[in-house]
């Protein structure tokens, strides 16, 4: 079965989010001195967002293509304890593996090689095309709040 077509849908969601902002839209100038704010009612920073999206696609991505992967303590290990950033070099360092651990997604989609709908041995029953489809949906759901705070925030 020839499922480029398939391959190419997947990784265009993953890149850009189809009709959403892209992360990067969403990052990219995002001021400091709001990065450790909560708006009123809102239970996130974009901090704690920004590293709750990052140690969440990069456990997916290592759950996906590594049997001996341990996932951290759920829900804790998901989660910052600080509601800021130590330092501007945190926030981008933070941005940097986001995107690293992205296209390492992309990479397994796209690899021919990689049959996207065989079931992983090692993950319960999970294949990389449920996977990827993870990560689209929770980065999607999870950038949603990240533009909202941003924009209670004034910025």
């Amino acid at each position: 079965m020839d499922n480029s077509y398939m391959r190419k849908e997947l990784v265009r969601l993953l890149r850009s989010g189809g009709a959403h902002a892209s992360f990067d839209d969403i990052v990219s100038g995002f001021s400091v001195k709001h990065r450790g704010l909560k708006p009123a009612g809102a239970p996130h920073t974009a901090w704690q967002l920004l590293e709750h999206m990052r140690i969440a696609q990069w456990d997916i991505v290592e759950y996906t293509r590594n049997p001996e992967h341990v996932s951290p303590e759920f829900p804790a290990g998901y989660w910052p304890t600080a509601d800021a950033p130590p330092d501007a070099k945190a926030w981008n360092a933070s941005i940097a593996a986001f995107k690293k651990d992205l296209r390492s997604m992309q990479q397994l989609v796209e690899d021919t090689k990689n049959d996207l709908f065989a079931t992983l041995t090692h993950a319960n029953g999970a294949t990389i095309f449920g996977q990827a489809l993870l990560v689209v949906d929770h980065n999607s759901y999870h950038l949603g709040q990240l533009m909202t705070v941003r924009k209670s925030l004034g910025g």
